[in-house]
C-alpha cells in the first residue's frame, strides 16, 4: 500500500496560487507545443503540471477527509 501525505494549506500555498501556476504552465505548453521545441522542454513542462495538479488533488483530497472527519465526529 502507498503511503499518503497530509498536506496542510497554508497561505503561501493555497489551491487558489496552485491553480493559476498550473493555469500559466498549460499556457505555456500550448505556445510551445505549437512552435515544435525541443521535446526536453516539452517534458520538462509537462513534468511540472503533472506535479502540480496532483498537490491540488492532495490539498483537496486532505480538505475532504477533514471535512468528512468533521461530520463523523458529531
Amino acid at each position: 500500500m502507498r503511503a499518503q501525505r497530509v498536506w496542510k494549506v497554508n497561505g503561501a500555498a493555497s489551491i487558489g496560487q496552485l491553480q493559476s501556476r498550473l493555469d500559466d504552465l498549460n499556457k505555456r505548453l500550448g505556445r510551445l507545443e505549437s512552435q515544435r521545441p525541443e521535446s526536453w522542454k516539452l517534458e520538462e513542462l509537462r513534468s511540472s503540471a503533472l506535479r502540480l495538479s496532483r498537490e491540488i488533488d492532495d490539498i483537496r483530497c486532505a480538505e475532504a477527509t477533514a471535512a468528512l472527519s468533521e461530520l463523523l465526529r458529531k
